[in-house]
């Protein structure tokens, strides 16, 4: 965040304006294929000349497809799903043999020669103007040897076989506990025999009725459903996506609704020092900013606060000290903020993760904080070609990054702080371009993995609606800075999860009260501005569903929506703290 910090917001925009983040999205997309992963443990939902679900190799999760062709077949395995017509689907697989053929019976197909290594095949295909199914198959070759396939997606908008029953009604959570989360829906057209509930790709529970009740469950932690009917037939394209989270997270001491912002502890920044004494009570996290490494990849943080020099009126390290305990007092959280502009943490060996678990633990314990704030940008995070899968990253800065914020949150315990300020482009931009899937900029949706393996650690997301350049949002429109439909359509996004562009995955929406608004305190703080009023109707759309214009809220209302962040206090103090007092009282304000 620190001085103007266009960089990643210009490559964004800049790759709107080439065309690689333009055209058409992925509304509707899904992996439409049954048992994709063969995560079943069997060869359910395919149609196989032989072949069986094995442990070993896999590419991710537990099983793979092994088949092996013998005489004059060439063990094919295939699916039929129903598509739309005149619409463009791709497909990829993990596969491992040599040869392995991907295709689409009667359209494309591709192949590789691998034996010793899983390798990525993809394609995409254009139905026709009366076509309603598709045909997806993976083979080896006449005396070839065994193949083995993993992790196929045949994503895009399903269509219906017929006889199938029509889509169910959009599932709505009901009552939550701390290890179950109830679902009910609309019934579907048609003869059903029953409704299947799934989690991503994973069917998680079977019912006949329209409502079911997932069990076992975590607490504190988030999940995300859809529901397909079935009969003889088939089964029916899959509903909306409902995202649900269960009881029991740990009190933080944070008010319901939160003002969260930086404070410059070690420059200036044109702005002036503010000492940690004469920051106002109405803010309720205090990040400190910032903490930044001794060289890119060491991964040893240090802390140095603004000099006399540049700040005259910085007060003495006790004074300091002694500030944040009143703060703390009052019940203010005040956290380490690593990273910004300027400071580019790239851990790339688990010598640097763990030099960055003892410094930031140095840190923390010097000036006694509550917790950290991770502000990681330029090109701190990227995923490494390949690397896919949000869920199980490869990338060594996301893999040791995961692994250093996990220890500290296990050092601290439940009490301590955990948030992040990624900018659009590492998170929302992700819908249409995933880093380790594509031959554009490697850090699109780069953050997802990690707030992904914290998601049930993370006390507050505020991704900076700032500095940024057009972004799409779930209703396959383009969002720009300058209007409430900007934070509107990104808060939506964090809320109600989002597929994850061409993977087949879907990134899990958040609880409410860990999804914050980031947006700059002045115009001379960051480009995106809002005037208080604009802000405020954008929360108001978030937290109560109301005055959302033209946008419809994917996620619902959000009543425990945790706030507003910004940058800066410093920059709020400037313009004579017209974001605080301004949106204090409309925070307090609400239900």
């Amino acid at each position: 965040m620190r001085r103007s910090r266009f960089s990643v917001a210009l490559a964004a925009f800049a790759l709107a304006l080439s065309g690689l983040v333009a055209g058409g999205g992925t509304a509707g997309a899904a992996n439409l294929l049954t048992n994709p992963g063969f995560e079943a443990g069997s060869l359910s939902g395919w149609t196989c000349s032989g072949g069986s679900a094995v442990t070993t190799p896999v590419h991710s999760g537990g099983y793979a497809l092994a088949a092996t062709p013998a005489g004059s077949d060439y063990a094919q395995c295939a699916q039929t799903v129903s598509v739309l017509p005149n619409t463009t689907y791709t497909v990829s697989a993990w596969v491992r043999g040599n040869p392995v053929y991907l295709g689409i019976t009667g359209g494309a197909s591709t192949w590789s020669g691998n034996a010793g290594a899983y390798n990525q095949l993809s394609l995409s295909f254009t139905t026709a103007a009366s076509q309603t199914s598709a045909q997806l198959y993976l083979h080896g070759w006449y005396g070839a040897g065994t193949y083995y396939a993993d992790d196929v997606i045949l994503d895009g908008p399903g269509g219906s076989t017929p006889g199938t029953p029509g889509a169910p009604g959009n599932p709505a959570v009901g009552a939550v506990t701390a290890s179950s989360i109830a679902l009910s829906w609309g019934a579907s057209a048609g003869t059903v025999t029953g409704y299947r509930v799934y989690e991503g790709s994973t069917l998680r529970t079977t019912v006949t009725g329209t409502s079911a009740t997932l069990t076992g469950l975590t607490a504190c932690s988030t999940h995300s459903y859809t529901v397909a009917a079935y009969n003889t037939a088939g089964e029916s394209p899959r509903s909306a996506t409902a995202t649900g989270s269960t009881t029991g997270c740990v009190d933080t001491g944070l008010p319901k609704h939160s003002l969260i912002g930086y404070l410059h502890s070690s420059f200036a920044n044109g702005s002036g020092y503010v000492r940690m004494a004469d920051v106002p009570a109405a803010w309720d996290i205090i990040d400190l900013s910032f903490g930044e490494p001794t060289s890119v990849t060491s991964g040893d943080i240090r802390f140095n606060r603004c000099s006399a020099a540049e700040c005259p009126n910085v007060e003495s390290d006790a004074d300091f000290i002694a500030a944040i305990r009143a703060k703390q007092a009052q019940g203010k959280k005040v956290l380490i903020s690593i990273g910004g502009q300027n400071g580019q943490v790239q851990l790339t060996t688990t010598t640097a993760r763990d030099a960055f678990v003892s410094s930031v633990s140095a840190i923390i314990d010097k000036w006694g904080l509550n917790g950290l704030d991770v502000d990681f940008e330029g090109h701190s995070l990227s995923l490494n070609a390949g690397d896919t899968d949000f869920r199980n990253p490869t990338t060594p800065v996301i893999v040791n990054l995961i692994s250093a914020l996990k220890t500290l949150k296990a050092k601290y315990g439940s009490g301590f702080v955990l948030t992040m300020a990624p900018e659009t482009f590492f998170v929302q931009v992700g819908y249409q371009f995933y880093g380790g899937t594509s031959g554009g900029d490697a850090r699109t949706g780069a953050y997802l993995p990690v707030i992904h393996a914290l998601r049930d650690s993370l006390t507050v997301l505020h991704v900076q609606d700032y500095n940024s350049g057009p972004v799409m949002g779930l209703d396959n429109q383009y969002h720009t800075m300058g209007a409430a439909d900007f934070p509107i359509a990104m808060g939506d996004m964090l809320k109600a999860g989002f597929s994850v562009a061409n993977t087949g995955q879907f990134f899990p929406g958040l609880r409410p009260d860990q999804i914050a608004v980031g947006l700059p305190a002045a115009v001379s703080a960051g480009n995106g501005y809002l005037a208080p009023s604009v802000v405020q109707t954008a929360v108001t759309c978030l937290a109560k569903g109301t005055g959302c214009g033209s946008y419809t809220l994917r996620g619902g209302a959000s009543p425990a929506l945790r706030g507003l962040m910004t940058w800066s206090i410093n920059w709020d103090k400037y313009y004579n703290w017209e974001f605080q007092n301004n949106h204090e009282p409309f925070l307090n304000a609400l239900p």
